[in-house]
């Protein structure tokens, strides 16, 4: 594939992909360049159910209805090779602004995965944050779903970030890296 054609097909991709949030009910911007001032995050994974299950009971989000791409308009943006898409949509909060995760599954295709030994282990996107109310309450999930946190977590920001934080890294299902950032109740 040329320079031109990946070029022209991540614009066709990206322009779907806007095209495909402003279908599942986009939160509006205030007046301004973008539409929305939320993004959406897509994510390929192994095993769909297993990912649902990893993001709505161990981390906190809630399901809402998905969406579907059929083949050959997937196709005909750049999206895959002619694969269908069944979206998975996920959210924090309830609010129009919520963060959405949109998880898929595609097992025709041939999806590599990615080196998330450490945020610096590739280029591209690395890792989530999330925000949590409670560090306490956020670590009782992992326990009760078998999720060790890496290396000393949680651990506690240092100056000059904010006091009270903890920070709490754990991989989902595929291996990604997802940040739990918060204080704990019990401080």
């Amino acid at each position: 594939m040329t320079r031109r054609n990946c070029r022209s097909t991540r614009l066709a991709v990206g322009a779907l992909l806007f095209a495909l949030t402003t279908l599942v009910a986009a939160p509006v911007a205030a007046e301004g360049e973008f539409a929305s001032t939320t993004i959406d995050l897509g994510v390929v994974v192994r095993d769909v159910q297993k990912s649902v299950d990893f993001y709505t009971q161990v981390v906190g989000f809630q399901e809402v209805e998905g969406f579907s791409v059929p083949a050959d308009l997937a196709a005909d943006a750049g999206l895959t090779e002619n694969h269908a898409v069944n979206v998975r949509v996920l959210v924090l909060g309830e609010e129009e602004t919520a963060t959405k995760l949109k998880l898929m599954q595609l097992p025709r295709a041939e999806s590599k995965p990615s080196d998330n030994r450490f945020i610096h282990s590739q280029l591209g996107y690395s890792y989530l944050t999330i925000f949590v109310n409670d560090t306490t309450a956020a670590m009782a999930r992992l326990e009760k779903a078998g999720v060790e946190p890496l290396a000393q977590g949680p651990v506690a920001l240092r100056s000059p970030l904010p006091e009270g934080v903890y920070l709490t890294v754990i991989r989902d299902p595929d291996g990604n890296l997802v940040e739990l950032v918060g204080p704990r109740a019990d401080d």
